[in-house]
């Protein structure tokens, strides 16, 4: 049942940048939700549309990211430095001004962007140093996003000009493997490492959104409960299999997935867990 809220131009905008649907899907998806963002996510995709997949990484629209290990490789850290235009964020200081803050937060090992914004570089606060920046750039910037993330051995990587960086924490040292798999986690954007590290109300709400859809399907129609659950629960395992990183291909070599390349590399070899930060 559709409910009486002003849906703002920038109500609609959002969920266009969020799901890819149309103007009007995303007016009507929001009207009908009472103005639910994340309800109107879910109303788009029991129309049966095609939504832009919902990531735990937060995208800044520009700035500089860097993702670098302590010394060790046993701490990894992602920086995001925002900012308001690419013509900053492609500038080389600019690159520079984001790489010391980044390496400050290796020197500190900042636990939290609250802690990075008062460590030091050369005597003078990060914070303090974000602010002289801003003034003499004439763009609001500021730590966007700030990852760390501690295990036997961490890769970092960053990929396409500081637009994006991955850190993957393993559960031995394995240089070359961990490369490959943060590659991949760039490439492919995997919601979790896999099937058991997704929480049970988010699959439970893509069950829901699957059988939802298929119950709106005319082809459907008549077909018992059970029959539809059943069904459900393959398209969830073919979910699994593109959204999980173990389950996913591996890019360098399709014929096995990544948990397949894991094992040829070391049998005992564990992805414990990623960060993955993007502009977008």
């Amino acid at each position: 049942m559709s409910t009486a809220v002003a849906i703002t131009a920038a109500d609609i905008n959002k969920l266009r940048q969020a799901t890819g649907a149309g103007m009007m899907d995303c007016r009507k998806a929001l009207t009908e939700t009472g103005g639910d963002f994340e309800a109107a996510i879910d109303w788009l995709r029991k129309q049966g549309q095609k939504v832009a997949a919902k990531r735990s990484d937060r995208e800044a629209k520009e700035g500089v990211i860097i993702a670098k290990t302590s010394a060790n490789n046993k701490i990894g850290y992602i920086v995001c430095i925002s900012c308001e235009t690419d013509f900053v964020s492609k500038n080389a200081d600019f690159v520079a001004f984001a790489q010391s803050i980044a390496d400050a937060a290796v020197a500190t090992d900042a636990k939290s962007a609250e802690e990075l914004n008062e460590a030091s570089v050369n005597g003078t606060k990060v914070s303090e140093l974000i602010n002289d920046k801003l003034a003499s750039i004439g763009e609001k910037i500021g730590i966007a996003k700030y990852e760390r993330v501690e295990a036997p051995y961490v890769a970092s990587y960053i990929h396409g000009a500081y637009r994006l960086g991955v850190l993957v924490a393993l559960n031995k040292e394995a240089a070359e493997a961990g490369k490959d798999v943060a590659m991949q986690i760039a490439a492919l954007n995997p919601l979790a490492v896999d099937a058991e590290s997704i929480a049970p109300e988010a699959i439970e709400r893509e069950r829901n959104i699957v059988i939802e859809t298929m119950k709106a399907d005319p082809k459907m129609a008549g077909k018992p409960d059970e029959m539809i659950a059943k069904i459900a629960e393959g398209k969830l395992n073919a979910f699994f299999k593109e959204q999980t990183l173990l389950a996913q291909p591996f890019v360098k070599d399709g014929s096995k997935s990544v948990a397949d390349y894991l094992k040829s590399v070391d049998a005992d070899l564990k992805v414990a867990s990623f960060k993955r930060v993007a502009l977008g």
